[in-house]
């Protein structure tokens, strides 16, 4: 691996909106440059880390307050971090960028209407129907962001194309080569 300067690329979205299909390619590309790369994301995240948190609005911030310190301390030692969190609060959203410095906010827009048509796990479905509380974009607000560092809108490009946007403004920023 080669030297690297830490950053953190925050993935922010709807569930279900592209967030991990797109960072996770984005990895594939950073590994094939070099540089080392983690990947944080929210659903393997919530099997260890925060498998104590609900998703009350408490629960949540909870939940990115620890993700948040997890990708500082990676930041801080060189490393590439790719993290996809619905993240739904824009309050939070600005600790977090904040606490890590080198922070990328990466809004990953997509209607709605889409979300729910590319849910393999029935999530929305099922928070309609009221087996699920405070389910984002259901019940509970996705708060967008005011001033992320890009928009990739999942709804009119393809997987491809993201993450060539992606690559493009890390590399403006001065984070890869």
């Amino acid at each position: 691996m080669k030297e690297q300067k830490g950053f953190t690329a925050w993935f922010t979205g709807l569930p279900c909106c592209g967030k991990t299909t797109v960072a996770d390619k984005v990895a594939v590309a950073l590994k094939q440059q070099g540089l080392c790369v983690e990947r944080l994301d929210g659903d393997i995240v919530r099997e260890g880390l925060t498998s104590d948190l609900g998703f009350s609005k408490k629960d949540r911030d909870e939940n990115i307050k620890r993700v948040s310190y997890v990708a500082k301390l990676l930041t801080r030692n060189g490393i590439a971090v790719l993290a996809t969190f619905v993240s739904p609060y824009k309050a939070r959203r600005e600790q977090s960028r904040k606490e890590i410095g080198d922070f990328v906010e990466i809004y990953v827009k997509c209607p709605v209407e889409l979300c729910m048509k590319r849910d393999v796990k029935g999530m929305y479905k099922k928070a309609i129907a009221g087996n699920i509380k405070d389910f984002t974009g259901v019940d509970d607000p996705y708060e967008e962001p005011d001033h992320p560092e890009l928009v990739i809108e999942t709804d009119r490009e393809t997987v491809d194309d993201s993450v060539k946007k992606v690559l493009r403004k890390l590399k403006e920023l001065g984070y890869i080569t």
